[in-house]
């Protein structure tokens, strides 16, 4: 019998909705929608399996199972007290409660997700004897709550916990990017996957991990060990498992270099882990190197997020002048990315960007802008 289809929520950070958008169609999903920090899809079990392994824009999967309008918290109580829960779970199954979402109200999240959670093991105990435990870490049922003034959207969680935490990353440093700002960074930059890749600012090394896994088409959540969809009554595991050999099938060749340097060793040593823990300890090569007596190679892709905001211990006009004159002597032919929330003081690099896009990184207001530099004397703008 064919699987049934219904609608789907992909949410995002704010900035990468048309990307996410874009690899859902490529993907297969129909009925895309956009919208905010998010996109809404139609698709069946099976390709909820494959959104979750694949798309690397996407913090998590929901499915909405109800909506209602309540005016008050008994109201909301009492419309998550009436619904059957017992279908997607049992008495002696995990759940937890996510919330997202304020109102007037519902002005505060945890509070909206601990009355969801007492109706809900309320009407087990009631109906049982005896209420389901709750585990935080890795329930059998996650539940998402999303207020808008009165409205509410009830979803299962497909995800579990975000699908930026890929399973690869075993070491970190300070205010390391999101794996997800990561892969859509590099989406955005519209790099051919064929040119080579290189981060001069590479960290931990999260920007080089999802651009070998784009470059190879490897999926982007491959080494998670757990999925939200896992511990749900109707849980296929025959299906997940040719889902992951098709999509492991589909890993192609990448015949450029991803590249990468940092001037700390204790990035380096953590980008190293990193690396070889997503099995990439051949196709990634890094060094330590200076930024600002840095070279790469004549038609390089560059993507690189420098520190910015509270991350910057140095003078910030002269930081982002001497990220200019390397970019102008040393990175000849290359087409250049950066991302950083001293929106004004990007200006201060000396290079007219061909663009510049807005995007968020957490709650801080970014811009990720492009530098095409020519190889010959083309007059640098100092207006961004």
């Amino acid at each position: 019998m064919k699987e049934q289809n219904y609608k789907m929520v992909a949410t995002t950070m704010s900035g990468l909705e048309e990307i996410l958008a874009e690899e859902l169609n490529t993907l297969g999903a129909q009925n895309i929608h956009i919208l905010n920090r998010a996109v809404e899809f139609v698709g069946d079990l099976g390709f909820m399996y494959k959104a979750n392994l694949n798309l690397r824009t996407a913090i998590r999967i929901l499915k909405p199972i109800f909506e209602f309008k309540a005016r008050n918290e008994k109201e909301l109580y009492r419309k998550i007290y009436d619904y059957n829960w017992e279908q997607y779970f049992g008495v002696d199954e995990t759940f937890a409660i996510q919330s997202s979402g304020v109102s007037d109200v519902f002005s505060h999240s945890k509070y909206t997700a601990l009355k969801t959670k007492d109706a809900i093991a309320d009407k087990f105990r009631d109906n049982c004897g005896k209420r389901p435990n709750v585990d935080v870490e890795a329930p059998n049922v996650q539940i998402n709550v999303h207020v808008r003034g009165n409205s509410f959207v009830i979803s299962l969680d497909s995800s579990g916990y975000s699908l930026h935490k890929r399973g690869y990353k075993v070491a970190s440093v300070d205010a390391p990017i999101n794996e997800v700002l990561a892969a859509g960074l590099i989406l955005l930059s519209d790099w051919n996957q064929i040119s080579n890749f290189h981060d001069p600012m590479c960290g931990s090394g999260t920007i080089l991990v999802e651009a070998s896994m784009i470059a190879n088409n490897i999926p982007a959540n491959i080494f998670r060990k757990r999925f939200g969809f896992e511990g749900w009554k109707n849980f296929d595991n025959e299906l997940w498992e040719k889902i992951r050999d098709i999509s492991l099938e589909k890993e192609k060749e990448y015949y450029g270099v991803v590249s990468g340097a940092d001037n700390f060793q204790k990035s380096l040593r953590a980008c190293r882990s990193n690396i070889n823990n997503a099995l990439m300890r051949d196709d990634i090569k890094i060094k330590m190197e200076d930024f600002f007596e840095s070279t790469a190679e004549q038609g390089s892709h560059v993507v690189f997020n420098p520190p910015y905001g509270e991350r910057l211990r140095i003078g910030i006009n002269e930081f982002y002048q001497k990220i200019g004159d390397t970019l102008k002597h040393n990175y000849k032919g290359c087409t250049v990315w950066l991302i950083s929330s001293d929106i004004e003081n990007l200006k201060m690099i000396g290079l007219k960007p061909s663009r510049k896009i807005k995007i968020f990184n957490g709650k801080l207001e970014c811009r990720f802008v492009r530098f095409d530099i020519y190889e010959g004397s083309k007059k640098a703008s100092k207006q961004i």
